[in-house]
Order: C-alpha cells, then structure tokens, then sequence
C-alpha cells in the first residue's frame, strides 16, 4: 500500500498536477490490449529522469510496486499493476531530441509515438524500419520494451537491430546510458541488449540512440489470392528460397479476408483460402524487377488472382487494413485470447495444418494472421465469455497450441513479450536453470523487486 505520507511526498517530487490518486482517474491506467483490469493506487506523470529517480528510491524505501507504462497497447499484460502501487506514465518523455543526418542516428525520448518519429525522419530522406500494427498508438520505450517486430521484419529486422544506446534509471535510483552513438562499440557487457524486451522489469529507458537508414526510393505493393492456406505458405517459402526478400510478406487466412474485405475495398475471387501481402522496395529498377518476379512465382504457384496497387493511396489502405484485423476479427466473437507464435518458415504449413483441426475439434473461430515472412503467425482465438464453457475451452486450446508450437522448435512469442498471459507457459520454453539465471539477473537489478513485479517469471523471485 501506498500511505498518505508517501503520496504527499510524490506530489513534491512531480508537483500535484502530475499525480492522479482519484479511482475515476486511475481507470484508464489498469488495463490494456489484453482488457485485463488491475487497479494502481496513483499515476505519475514524471519529466525528467532526476524525477524517477527519486521516485524509485522513495519506493524502494517504502517498498512499493512500480510500474513504467507507455501507450498501454500491449498484449501481455506487460504494463498492468499486478500488484497494485504506482504506475509511472511515461508520456511527457515525448521529444525528438535529433536526427544526425551526416552519421544516420537520431537521439529520442520513450514517449514518442512510432509513427509520429517515422515520419520525422522521412520528411529528412531517412527511415526508421520497426513497424508494428500498433505503429499509430504504441511508443518507442514501449517497442523497446517488448523489443517489437512487425510488418517489415522479414528484411529489416526488429526494434533491437536499431538501438544503439539508452539512457535508463535503475531500480535502486542510479541514472545510467549503456550502449554507444557510433556504428560499432564492443567496450563492456552489452548492457543495452540486455534492457531490450526486458518488458520494465530491469530498468526505466527514458531515452535512445536509434540507428537509422537511406528512405528507399520505390516501393511496390501486391496482393496474391490462393485457395489454401497451405499453398499460401509454400509460396512464402519459394519466395524466400528464389533470394527474394521482400519489405514484408503477410499471411491471411480465410477468416480473417472475411473480417477486413470490406475496410480493404476487396472483391475476393470465389475459393479463396488466403491472402499474402506483399510489398518490395528499393531503386526503382529493382523494385521492379522484383515485384515482376513475386508474380511470376505466385501465379506458377496457382494463386487465383495476383494484383498490384496502383497507387501509393491505395497501397496505404491495404496496409491500415491489415494493421486492424486484430479489432476486425472481433466481428465474429466479442472476445478473444491473442498470441504471436513463431515456427520455422519450412513448418508453417504444417502448423496452419494443425490450427485448422484445433479450430474445428474446439468449434472456435480461430483467425490467424501474421509475418509470413518470419514464420510469426498471430492466433486469435474467438469466444464469448457469456456462453458457458467457451473461454475454459479457449484457454485449453492456447495449451494445446503453445505445445504444438514447441514440436515445431519454435516459440512463444515473437513480439507480444511475455508479461502475465504467457508467465505460465514459459517452462514449456525455458529450463529451470535458464529462468533461475534470469531471476539472479532481476535481483541484480532490483534487489527489492519494486520494478514491475509478476512479469515474465511464474513464481516469486
């Protein structure tokens, strides 16, 4: 619990305007994307990382949970006060601090929105790749956080291959930056790696270096219909095997065409199974050159309809489109557990193959959607709570489903984190002895277990 006391003593450290204490205002800050409620005692809104650091001393001497919070969109439960205490909003760490356009870096704070810095850096003839569906709402600490991947993994890589260097308050109060400004740094332990996709539990990032890109010059939308999901993956994976490496490959299967088709402005061909989006990039000749050879491929490989956007306009629509089936598919149930497995590229059909008998055995909807391109499939798997025995159902087919998962030597999550939903499956994955390391690691950190507790780990550490 938080005292009175204590609460007079935060309001002085970020002066009372930046202090929420009233139930009505705290409603907000107790869930997430997952729509799990867990309800803080107060929300700080703090402005510098002098402020944390006080804050995070002050706990550690009264002994209270903290709790850092970007957007709130995760889909883990990564940023939920589990154990009530006080969430630390991190939305007024909200500048762009620099783009160095001579050495390609930029200097920003956690609180910037994905989208808000992707089109700074644009407007300059850089590109910052990252891409999650979430890009409109989700911030750069919170990418970090989760390490996020998205639509443009599969050729540029993921939230971690673009950090250079953070600065980051620590649990017990000390500022520190890890990492460097240049393009190599091999000077001590990678510290600054070992803070991405910790998911809060180690330290505060307050702010980042973030290596940035030449803006390609062209880029180039298509779409492929096919009347498998099957044939949809193995068309993935000739893509990738004839040295093709699109800017994003996409994967939806036939539930999930149901739910979009209209916010895409579609006219699906009769028998469609599944749908691939796919986009190149580059000079403009390669990009063209390219996109000929992606159709080339999915038309020998039986696709029923292969097209391109004609312009940039409608290239965009399709892309918004696909950053929304995971709300879309709520037209078929009103809730729905969500996960982001990853198997090999070479097994995805064979996993597809399983998902469409669990669905059916289960009598569930169960849409998936994902980057085909890296084998990170995200199933959503829809009930209705309100309908006797259909969420016990569910959560017995999210079993079932992670254990397929690691036969096919993948893994649980590729982007969503851990946090709470998959803390009690996370010995399916990680030995006892791995986890036990991990935890020795938190406790190094945070001896106090103030930061974020109940994530990741299945048992107290």
């Amino acid at each position: 619990m938080i005292s009175g006391q204590t609460l007079q003593t935060l309001s002085s450290i970020l002066g009372p305007e930046h202090l929420l204490t009233r139930q009505e205002d705290l409603i907000p800050f107790g869930t997430d994307a997952t729509k799990l409620r867990f309800m803080p005692e107060a929300v700080a809104f703090p402005g510098t990382p002098e402020e944390i650091s006080r804050i995070l001393q002050l706990a550690n001497q009264e002994l209270f949970p903290v709790i850092p919070r970007g957007a709130g969109s995760g889909k883990s439960g990564g940023a939920l006060p589990v154990e009530g205490g006080l969430v630390l909003a991190m939305d007024r760490f909200n500048r762009i601090l620099e783009i160095d356009r001579r050495n390609l870096v930029a200097r920003v704070e956690c609180g910037v929105i994905t989208a808000r810095f992707q089109e700074a850096v644009e407007k300059v003839d850089l590109f910052y790749p990252p891409d999650p569906a979430s890009i409109h709402i989700s911030t750069l600490g919170g990418n970090v956080a989760e390490c996020a991947g998205g639509l443009r993994a599969v050729k540029y890589g993921v939230t971690r291959d673009y950090v250079l260097g953070l600065t980051a308050v620590l649990p017990t109060g000390e500022i520190i930056k890890t990492g460097v400004e240049t393009a190599k740094g091999v000077v001590g332990y990678d510290l600054t790696r070992l803070l991405i996709g910790s998911e809060g539990t180690l330290a505060v990032v307050t702010e980042m270096v973030l290596r940035l890109i030449p803006k390609p010059a062209s880029r180039r939308t298509m779409m492929a219909f096919f009347d498998s999901a099957s044939a949809t993956v193995e068309t993935v994976s000739e893509i990738i095997r004839s040295k093709i490496v699109p800017t994003a490959l996409e994967f939806l299967d036939r539930t999930c065409i149901g739910c979009v088709k209209e916010d895409m402005g579609l006219a699906v061909p009769e028998g469609s199974g599944a749908l691939l989006l796919i986009e190149v990039d580059g000079d403009e000749g390669l990009a063209r050159k390219e996109a000929k050879r992606v159709k080339d491929i999915c038309t020998r490989r039986g696709a029923l309809e292969f097209r391109s956007a004609s312009r940039l306009r409608d290239s965009e629509r399709l892309w918004e489109a696909r950053r929304n089936v995971s709300q879309s598919v709520y037209k078929l149930r009103p809730d729905k557990i969500s996960e982001d497995i990853v198997v090999p590229r070479s097994r995805m059909a064979e996993f597809i193959g399983f998902l469409e008998e669990l669905a059916s055995r289960c009598d569930l909807p169960m849409a998936a959607y994902g980057h085909a391109g890296d084998g990170n499939i995200h199933v959503n798997i829809l009930f209705d709570e309100k309908i006797p025995g259909q969420m016990e159902t569910a959560r017995a087919a999210v079993k079932e489903l992670f254990a397929k998962v690691i036969a096919l030597r993948g893994t649980l999550s590729g982007e969503h984190g851990v946090g709470i939903t998959k803390a009690p499956f996370i010995e399916m994955e990680l030995s006892r002895p791995v986890l036990e390391l991990m935890g020795r690691l938190k406790k190094a950190f945070d001896p106090r277990g103030i930061l974020n507790p109940g994530k990741i780990f299945p048992y107290k550490i």
